[in-house]
């Protein structure tokens, strides 16, 4: 029976990340470099159909398939064992407080004791998985415990195709948890890992903005907003004449009329800046925060021509893109020229390979 038992732990067996967007498949596999850290073995991704995965559900289960089959071949892996993500609307998480001292079986009947209070649904409807975090602060007698739980059904349609590509579900992540595990490790190789800072991360995808705040590298903060990629891709089938297909094609090649920077490119420019700055202006007004030390973007739109300035310029807050493979080593079969320009949409991939390592 696929649950969320696996949410919290890893796994040393080979293991590949594959992330499921609205759009494309992706795959990523990691191996150990001893002293070098880690080595990134190989990554592909293949784009899926229109309206196969919508609103994070896989609607179309024989194309969904179909392109990891592809993807699985394409990257050349033999790992069987993969790492998939839900979505984070997807699941419900909960930090709740109980007394320390318990054993695994008492901790388990009473997180579900205490899931009926949070959940919507009945609780054999769901599947529950739960971490401790550690003591509360100022109370020796409490431990802190997140709960995560997630409709059964929507965790056994991706354990479907993982299955019906010839894969076994060792781990189910939730993806906004796996994305920051990924940045998290980018930031620890700044000077002073990071310590203190404020850092906002932005993931823009084909439809969904997510935007994670951290702050000393806990998350503090959550955000999706409907916006994204495909909006462009549409402001180019509108005004070219174009089926969405070759649009998004001619979208990533460059392929595009004279007038396409100044009608098309700069107003979605502007509308994504004011998108982030927007995010920016509701958390310091739903926190008790004032400042932001670094934006990170990520996702398949992060390296839109100009994003990354105008967001910087328009926030005023220093701002990249997100590399979430810097400081591995890199497999011979890896372009390196190449991975400069997709490794932004890799940063949910990444994080659900770096699983395999706990």
């Amino acid at each position: 029976m696929p649950d969320l038992r696996a949410l919290f732990g890893g796994t040393a067996a080979p293991l590949v990340g594959l992330d499921i967007s609205t759009s494309s498949v992706r795959l990523v596999e990691l191996s150990d470099a001893g002293k070098d850290g880690l080595r990134l073995e190989r990554y592909a991704s293949e784009a899926l159909p229109r309206g196969a995965v919508a609103d994070g559900n896989i609607e179309n289960l024989d194309q969904v398939v179909d392109a990891v089959r592809r993807v699985i071949k394409k990257s050349g892996t033999r790992a069987r064992n993969v790492a998939l993500g839900m979505p984070p609307a997807a699941v419900i998480t909960k930090k709740i407080i109980l007394p320390a001292g318990m054993s695994e079986e008492q901790l388990e009947v009473q997180v579900e004791s205490e899931a009926s209070q949070y959940i919507p649904f009945a609780l054999d409807e769901v599947s529950l998985d739960f971490d401790v975090i550690g003591p509360v602060a100022r109370s020796a007698d409490d431990i802190e415990v997140m709960l995560a739980a997630a409709r059964r059904e929507k965790i056994e349609d991706r354990v479907a195709v993982a299955e019906a590509s010839g894969l076994k579900a060792s781990v189910m992540d939730i993806e906004s948890y796996a994305a920051r595990a990924a940045l998290e490790r980018v930031l620890a190789q700044a000077p002073g890992g990071g310590a203190g800072q404020v850092v906002a991360l932005f993931q823009i995808g084909a439809q969904v903005t997510h935007c994670s705040v951290m702050a000393d590298g806990v998350t503090v903060y959550e955000k999706e907003q409907p916006f994204g990629g495909n909006s462009l891709t549409q402001d180019i089938v509108r005004a070219y004449g174009l089926a969405f297909e070759e649009a998004e094609a001619r979208k990533k090649a460059g392929d595009l009329p004279d007038n396409y920077a100044a009608a098309i490119l700069a107003p979605f420019l502007e509308s994504a800046a004011l998108e982030v700055t927007r995010a920016i202006q509701f958390f310091f007004t739903s926190t008790p925060y004032t400042k932001i030390d670094r934006i990170c973007l990520a996702g398949g739109c992060a390296l839109v021509p100009g994003l990354l300035d105008i967001v910087a310029g328009r926030s005023r807050i220093a701002t990249a893109v997100v590399a979430p493979f810097a400081g591995m080593k890199l497999a011979g079969t890896v372009r390196e020229q190449q991975l400069r320009t997709d490794a932004p949409a890799y940063l949910v991939a990444c994080g659900l390979a770096l699983r395999r390592f706990g």
